[in-house]
């Protein structure tokens, strides 16, 4: 009788105890979200395994993630793509998945985000690192994780507690406790940043709203794009085309074909760009020895003069018309197939 009664408690006080504290978050302006983790990577990465040469597959950096919108490219080609993007990551470790543990052959866009696809080849390098973490976790993760990440997206789109933002968006107990400030404790020299992108089951991302209105919340995120940029390693320019070389001659012998796309950057990370990666050293160099379809934002009037909010990334409403105006450019080209019946 009592067990009975004390389960009944414990349940209520659980229930009670956790509605306040949703109501807490709720009440400071956070709302529910999906994780961008290897999990969700991961359901992406598993339809490359069935598709065909009429699929098209992202990958690149956020810029892709953030400016090439899949409902868009959808509406344009009948045909929705496979997002493997990955935050502050080279494409290189992707590709080279793709090419070797794949018999994909379909199309391939690469983002080129000069500092990015340029930046290594060392696997310990975060820009390295990062992606093939997803790529390890794809190859070996169990049934049980499987579904333990299918549970869990409708407690992530219900619940805001459940985030698992970094930084000063964080609301899980290693980011709250980061925020305490304690003696003299060294604080991270990097500016707060924040988590300006919603993203979605497919992995399609948008810029949150608040970056384009805010001047403040944009303006802290081209802080932090200076603190990287000013701590930025050279590029590794070699051994990078070297090895995307190799895993494109690759795949091109087997059928497979590839779009680089440079999506636009403005302000500041633009300046930088220009001085530390000029185009004709770069971006120039790459597409004459890829010898590829190769699209840069600066080619085209309506995209040149596109501003990015925190100089990085396209607002959503831009990310819209980048997207459905590149697609129907390289549609023209022959470069993406229009599979759409009317």
């Amino acid at each position: 009788m009592y067990l009975k009664q004390t389960l009944i408690i414990a349940f209520t006080l659980s229930v009670i105890s956790l509605g306040a504290w949703e109501f807490y978050w709720r009440s400071q302006g956070f709302y529910p979200t999906i994780d961008d983790n290897k999990e969700l990577w991961a359901t992406q990465r598993v339809r490359v395994e069935n598709a065909t040469n009429k699929d098209v597959v992202l990958m690149g950096s956020s810029r892709v993630l953030f400016d090439i919108q899949l409902n868009e490219w959808e509406n344009e080609t009948g045909k929705r793509p496979i997002q493997l993007a990955c935050v502050g990551s080279s494409p290189l470790p992707v590709f080279h998945d793709i090419v070797e543990k794949t018999n994909f052959t379909g199309t391939v866009l690469i983002g080129v985000t000069p500092g990015l696809f340029f930046s290594t080849t060392f696997p310990k390098a975060q820009p390295w690192e990062w992606p093939q973490s997803r790529v390890d976790y794809y190859h070996k993760r169990t049934y049980a994780q499987r579904l333990n990440h299918a549970l869990s997206l409708p407690l992530q789109e219900n619940f805001a507690f459940l985030s698992e933002d970094e930084g000063v968006d964080g609301l899980k107990l290693k980011e709250l406790v980061g925020k305490i400030k304690v003696g003299e404790r060294v604080p991270d020299p990097m500016p707060p940043f924040h988590e300006f992108g919603e993203i979605a089951n497919d992995r399609n991302l948008k810029m949150k709203a608040i970056t384009v209105t805010d001047t403040a919340y944009a303006n802290s995120i081209k802080k932090v794009w200076m603190f990287f940029g000013k701590g930025a390693p050279p590029p590794d320019k070699k051994s990078t085309m070297a090895f995307f070389l190799t895993d494109l001659k690759k795949f091109k012998a087997r059928g497979g074909k590839v779009i680089l796309v440079r999506c636009p950057s403005s302000g500041g990370v633009r300046m930088g760009e220009n001085i530390g990666l000029p185009r004709k050293d770069i971006y120039d160099d790459l597409v004459r020895q890829a010898r590829v379809k190769a699209y840069h934002f600066e080619d085209y009037d309506q995209f040149k003069n596109l501003e990015c909010p925190e100089w990085s990334h396209l607002s959503a409403t831009d990310a819209q018309f980048f997207t459905t105006e590149l697609v129907k450019i390289m549609i023209k080209d022959g470069a993406v197939t229009n599979y759409k019946t009317n």
